[in-house]
């Protein structure tokens, strides 16, 4: 399936799909040194959070789609040369809203679960900005 949405994002930092299709996505991210938040090489949670954000919008997959909310739950850390896999799936589409529930784990393990409400708006969220 074509990749419509978040076509200029940096993979590095938010993963590689692997694979996009009706009503999921999977993503691959490698955790780098520049993701480090201190010298034990912890992982910052921000960059798995935008992984599983990313794999939330390619679950979608519209040039609109936008994040709302997201409940999630930081589960185990994650360090320096962890390799993460994000899968998605849409659990309910009502309209232009999309509720997307992601897990990211490693080797088999969840360390991130969470629940994005996305929505795709009428035109570019910054159209007219």
């Amino acid at each position: 399936m074509d990749i419509n949405t978040h076509e200029q994002i940096d993979r590095v930092l938010c993963g590689e799909p692997v694979s996009v299709f009706e009503g999921g996505s999977e993503v691959r991210m490698e955790c780098t040194a520049n993701m480090a938040a201190d010298t034990s090489g912890l992982v910052h949670g921000g960059f798995i959070f935008g992984m599983a954000d990313y794999a939330a919008m390619l679950t979608v997959n519209h040039p609109n789609v936008v994040l709302a909310g997201a409940e999630s739950r930081f589960l185990k850390p994650s360090k320096v040369g962890d390799v993460l896999i994000a899968k998605a799936s849409e659990q309910e589409k009502d309209g232009r809203k999309h509720i997307v529930k992601v897990d990211v784990s490693c080797n088999e393990e969840v360390v991130f679960s969470g629940t994005f409400t996305c929505f795709v708006t009428k035109e570019h969220v910054l159209a007219g900005a």
